[in-house]
Parts: C-alpha cells; sequence; structure tokens
C-alpha cells in the first residue's frame, strides 16, 4: 500500500467515504479489545433499562475509527499527531455509520482533515484529525 505524500495533498479535497455496519459482534468486540467492560456496550437488556435503544459504540471505538478513516486514505507511513472529537448521538449495534472528510488546511504541526460520522439518527462523531506525511 503506498502512502500518500505532501505534495499529493490538496486543501480542501475530498477523502473517499466509508461505510461500516455497527453489527452487534463488532460493537461488543471493539469494547471488550479496548478494555471497556460498562455493561452499556455489551448487554442490550442493560443498555436499555439505563434508557438506550441498544447497545453502543464506546468512545475508543469510535476515535479508532476515525484513526482508521484517515489512515486507510494516507496509507501506512502517515502519522496521526492529534485527533479531537466530538460525541454526538450514539452509534447502536444495527445501524450503519458512514464516515466523510476533507482536508481543510495545512499549518506547522501537519495537515488537518475534518471527519464527520453519521448513523441514522445523525452526527455521530465530529472530528479534527492532525496528521504528518513523509
Amino acid at each position: 500500500m503506498r502512502t500518500l505524500t505532501a505534495d499529493d495533498v490538496v486543501i480542501g479535497a475530498a477523502l473517499p467515504g466509508l461505510t461500516i455496519d455497527l453489527t452487534p459482534t463488532l460493537v461488543v468486540s471493539t469494547a471488550l479489545a479496548t478494555m471497556d467492560f460498562t455493561p452499556v456496550h455489551h448487554d442490550v437488556e442493560i443498555a436499555r433499562a439505563q434508557g438506550s435503544t441498544d447497545i453502543f459504540l464506546n468512545i475508543l471505538t469510535t476515535m479508532g475509527l476515525v484513526e482508521r478513516y484517515v489512515t486507510d486514505w494516507t496509507g501506512p507511513a502517515a502519522l496521526i499527531r492529534r485527533i479531537d472529537v466530538k460525541l454526538g448521538v450514539p452509534a447502536y449495534a444495527g445501524d450503519r455509520l458512514s464516515l466523510s472528510g476533507a482536508v481543510v488546511g495545512r499549518e506547522e504541526e501537519g495537515f488537518r482533515a475534518e471527519v464527520r460520522g453519521r448513523v441514522s439518527l445523525g452526527d455521530h462523531a465530529t472530528a479534527m484529525v492532525t496528521f504528518t506525511l513523509p
């Protein structure tokens, strides 16, 4: 897999979209992989008892998916310097997460890409990702 270079990146360029089906297995396994044993991420009955529709993604999984989205586009040698994420609506099991983004600037720290993750209820996450390229 090729990594982009700084000369390949155009400010304003859109990143290709990515859609991820949020299966119950994905929601549970990623919560457990991040050592988040909070029941709302793996126990439907407890999640519903606390007012949720279903189990939902944890923040570490959301951050990982945002990072994956950017590095799938940049290539493996890119270095993520910073991710600022604002959570919105929950991303429930059975829904679909659609990621989109664009390069919005370049500064001393590197390039900045704005990323949006949407589910059927609206924006699950909005993020600013700063990365450098070789």
